[in-house]
């Protein structure tokens, strides 16, 4: 998929040398106005860097990691830039899309719907896997090489991302991520509007089938909360490390005691994730 419409500037602050920006453009995989965040570390001013792709989670939209997390001090000295899309399409006030917190407007879960009505605007898998990628290499200067990370059904979508994509990401992580949504509250509700009653298409978005069925050896990175309010009934950590326990898939995680689902617990740790990904992006394939 490709992209040739301008990109409009919405807003551009400078922060630790480099520059955040807010963009709107017209996306053709949605449908509709959508705008995107981008942090460019001031090496972008003669280089070309890496990126990082942050996929937020439910109620977000692509201000809150960029004013919450306090990301950019380090992904400047590392020469990162980030990218965070919207969380949803906007604007397309389908029935019933902005009536709970849970499904709908902020609430894509990453999937391409083919369900009516959401088939025609909630394709974001593609949007982020496809047509924002085209229009990151067609306006900023970027060298090609990538890594995934996200907040709780973000983390969720960088998992399936990365899983159903292999070779596509140098790295991944997640904090606090949905990983087995097809037995998850939020996963069920999403899935059966956007993809229906056929569980079969629902495997294709969930981490833990991913990695039961092989789909890709990427090791994983998640840092979780241990007062996370949403750990016992959403989020269920212990199934993607017994799933990878018993395929032999790795993994690295992290149970954080005390901490929760807020941007406190992302802030927190955000800098080992940034070196981490920084340290695989630096390696060449």
């Amino acid at each position: 998929m490709t992209m040739s419409e301008s990109l409009e500037l919405v807003s551009a602050t400078k922060s630790f040398g480099g520059w955040l920006k807010r963009y709107k453009h017209h996306s053709r995989a949605l449908d509709c106005e959508m705008i995107f965040a981008i942090y460019l570390p001031p090496q972008a001013e003669t280089d070309k860097v890496p990126l990082l792709w942050w996929l937020s989670g439910l109620t977000c939209n692509d201000e809150n990691f960029m004013q919450k997390a306090g990301a950019q001090r380090v992904a400047a000295e590392l020469g990162i830039a980030i990218i965070c899309p919207d969380t949803s399409p906007r604007g397309t006030d389908l029935p019933g899309e902005h009536d709970s917190y849970d499904f709908g407007s902020g609430a894509s879960f990453y999937v391409n719907a083919n369900q009516a009505p959401w088939s025609k605007h909630y394709r974001m898998y593609d949007y982020v896997t496809e047509e924002l990628p085209s229009v990151a290499r067609q306006h900023f200067p970027l060298n090609g090489r990538e890594a995934i990370s996200g907040h709780s059904m973000g983390g969720h979508g960088a998992l399936v991302l990365a899983l159903r994509q292999p070779g596509r990401y140098a790295s991944v992580s997640a904090f606090a991520p949905v990983v087995n949504p097809i037995v998850s509250p939020w996963g069920q509700k999403a899935f059966t509007a956007y993809l229906g009653e056929d569980h079969g298409k629902w495997t294709q978005y969930d981490a833990c089938e991913l990695i039961a069925k092989g789909a890709s050896r990427q090791p994983l990175f998640i840092d979780q909360g241990e007062a996370d309010n949403f750990l016992d009934e959403q989020l269920m950590p212990e199934r993607i490390e017994a799933t990878c326990e018993k395929h032999d898939h790795p993994l690295t995680l992290r149970r954080q005691p005390g901490y929760d689902h807020s941007y406190f617990f992302i802030a927190t740790f955000i800098e080992e994730h940034l070196r981490y990904h920084a340290k695989h992006l630096q390696r060449k394939r």
